[in-house]
């Protein structure tokens, strides 16, 4: 499927001001990045580079002043995401090394605090993909997904006492226990189709039989109409902007997504 993503983000800045941003989705294997505009106002010079995980980064400085960020692209990707009851689990020794990194706990997922529960919830299960699969639904019967929650930047055991979040915390929560079992996980962020309310997103991905597969907690059933902007071990590595300075928050933030009937002229 062909989908157009917009965003518009807008500052007030009170000095010259230090910014990374994560903002533009590259061409892959699940998605193609035909056509694309990026404009800042005001115009500033702008550097940019490939991170860890492979994501495009910009770097710049944004001077006093309203300061605004405006991105589009015309992207194919896949209207269905792939589902494989029965997977088998990948043991460790087996994970390519490039995998290994997504085992261990970090900032807001530790999975180190979650090996009893993961199990508990699990119980019976084919080891590996069922294992997740569980996982997602007992995320989509004990936590709830709140847009509106008063909760900001929880890690996954503030989420599992909040028992609610916002996509990045059911995240946060699913890559924790995936972890806890030996299974890799990672935070993606992006744009789904069809969302409500509309806003950027967040999901996780899970490493089952040599590959990785999707897990959206905020949705009932799987969809595509993914556009994927960045991967991390968790959102401390996926943050759309980060300012260095005075605490800096955006005065209008807002996300689209609209399907297209095709490619662009």
């Amino acid at each position: 499927m062909w989908l157009r993503t917009s965003c518009e983000i807008t500052f007030d800045v009170s000095i010259d001001t230090p910014f990374i941003l994560m903002l533009r989705p590259r061409s892959g294997a699940n998605q193609w990045v035909a056509r694309e505009s990026y404009t800042l106002t005001p115009t500033v010079p702008v550097f940019e580079f490939t991170d860890y995980y492979g994501n495009l980064c910009q770097r710049l400085i944004a001077p006093p002043g309203e300061f605004a960020v405006r991105t589009s692209a015309h992207i194919h990707t896949h209207e269905h995401i792939d589902v494989c009851p029965g997977a088998p689990f990948t043991e460790v020794q087996h994970l390519p090394d490039s995998v290994l990194t997504y085992l261990t706990p970090t900032r807001y997922c530790e999975s180190d605090r979650f090996i009893e529960l993961a199990q508990d919830i699990v119980a019976d299960a084919i080891p590996g993909y069922d294992q997740v699969a569980m996982l997602h639904r007992w995320l989509r019967e004990n936590i709830r997904f709140n847009p509106d929650s008063p909760h900001f930047q929880l890690s996954a055991v503030e989420t599992n006492l909040a028992g609610e979040g916002v996509c990045r915390e059911l995240a946060h929560l699913g890559i924790a226990l995936c972890r806890a079992l030996c299974i890799p996980a990672r935070m993606v962020v992006g744009y789904l189709y069809g969302l409500q309310p509309m806003d950027f997103h967040a999901w996780f991905e899970a490493y089952v039989d040599g590959r990785w597969y999707t897990f959206d907690p905020t949705q009932a059933e799987p969809c595509g109409g993914r556009v994927i902007v960045a991967y991390g071990h968790d959102a401390a590595d996926v943050a759309i902007f980060t300012q260095f300075g005075p605490a800096l928050y955006p005065t209008h933030m807002a996300a689209n997504v609209e399907r297209l009937p095709g490619p662009p002229e």
